[in-house]
């Protein structure tokens, strides 16, 4: 399983842009194919993201029982976000030490994905007659949005509940954690607008950025306190995203900024446009209109009392809440894994942010679909991430007890 890990995280996948994608199937592919898997590649042409110079290739594979059940799947999307910086070990390396295998992608989530690969074939040596069937697929872009992965597979109906009953996401939520489903979405770009002018001027112009500072004092006077109200019963990780939250993800105004290599200075210009992105986390309690609409009154306010305040709202992004019952056969059969793996009783959570369920539930219709798998949160994405090699083992026992509850 270390070995496994290790040379999964030396492949690069980075998105953006969507490197290596085919070279990382093409590997698991054949890993699984000797041991007498059934593989599918396939790119997602057509999808967001996917282009000739950088093609979205997911991987599915699957193999039969000896008789008619269920179909148990192991659901890991194999990109990873950018390296960054302030890293102490080589980002692609795949180091051992400390009980631990570093890297990029080690929790979030390439150790998920060599844990459900082991967990299978341990399964299949201990239970060679089993029933039903075993999926595993390794899905392009879920770190954005996953349109060329999971999304564009639900829409051929590999999630469809006629031919899949029990999807496993092993995603780093920490091992004694099954994840039932996560908070709800809306990304959206607002833009103030104005009227150029000489910077000598400004009287002549409408500067668009000075609308935009009302419009971010608006919002700290009124808006982020409303968010503040707002809480959950979900059992959202952590605490503070119990609440509906919304991140400012980037502002702009004025004229491009130029080229690094340019060594000149910027036109005196009124700035006419000014943009932010926002990125709104909402509720299962919350309605999406009611959530687009709090933004809007908080724009109308501004209006009201600066002349010639125009703004438009642009949709980027949304996806509503999903969660899945506590009561549902994955669910159930995990959590009495984990407490036979763990000697403890499995916490149930919801994430802060979405991921690849989104498409599997609002798309395949497949309700049955949970996040289980080694890692814990905290490190994805970040400098010198990295995965326990005894919560992968401790993982890959609870998938392997879980497959033998459901199929064996």
């Amino acid at each position: 399983m270390v070995a496994l890990t290790r040379d999964l995280v030396r492949i690069p996948t980075l998105n953006p842009p969507g490197r290596s994608y085919r070279e990382i199937c093409e590997f698991i592919a054949g890993w699984l194919e000797p041991r007498g898997w059934t593989v599918e590649l396939l790119r997602a042409r057509g999808a967001f993201g996917d282009s000739e110079t950088w093609p979205r290739w997911n991987l599915v594979a699957r193999i039969e029982g000896t008789g008619p059940g269920d179909c148990v799947h192991f659901n890991s999307h194999h990109d990873v976000v950018e390296v960054g910086h302030g890293w102490t070990k080589d980002p692609f390396g795949g180091e051992v030490a400390n009980g631990r295998v570093y890297g990029r992608g080690t929790c979030d989530m390439k150790g998920g994905l060599a844990a459900s690969m082991i967990a299978a074939e341990a399964f299949r040596a201990a239970c060679p007659e089993f029933r039903g069937a075993i999926e595993i697929s390794a899905t392009a872009d879920e770190e954005s949005g996953g349109y060329g992965g999971v999304a564009w597979l639900a829409e051929r109906g590999y999630f469809d509940p006629a031919r899949v009953q029990h999807v496993i996401i092993p995603e780093p939520l920490n091992k004694d954690r099954i994840c039932l489903g996560h908070r709800g979405v809306w990304w959206a770009e607002i833009e103030t607008q104005g009227r150029i002018a000489h910077g000598s001027m400004p009287f002549l112009g409408d500067c668009a950025v000075r609308h935009m500072g009302a419009v971010l004092a608006e919002m700290e006077a009124t808006l982020f306190p409303l968010l503040a109200t707002k809480r959950t019963a979900m059992p959202v990780v952590p605490e503070g995203a119990k609440q509906s939250t919304l991140n400012i993800n980037a502002i702009h105004g004025g004229e491009p900024e130029q080229d690094p290599d340019y060594t000149g200075l910027p036109a005196p210009c009124v700035p006419d446009r000014c943009r932010i992105t926002i990125d709104r986390r909402f509720l299962i309690e919350e309605d999406l209109a009611e959530v687009k609409a709090e933004v809007t009154a908080m724009l109308e306010r501004v209006k009201a009392v600066r002349p010639e305040f125009r703004y438009t709202i642009r949709d980027l992004f949304e996806v509503q809440p999903t969660m899945t019952d506590e009561d549902a056969p994955v669910v159930r059969t995990v959590q009495a894994a984990i407490a036979k793996v763990l000697d403890r009783q499995a916490e149930f959570v919801v994430s802060p942010g979405t991921y690849d369920q989104k498409h599997i539930d609002r798309i395949g219709r497949l309700k049955n679909c949970i996040a289980y798998g080694p890692g814990i949160l905290d490190l994805a994405h970040q400098p010198d991430e990295w995965v326990g090699i005894d919560d992968m083992a401790d993982a890959a026992t609870v998938m392997a007890l879980t497959l033998a509850e459901l199929l064996g």
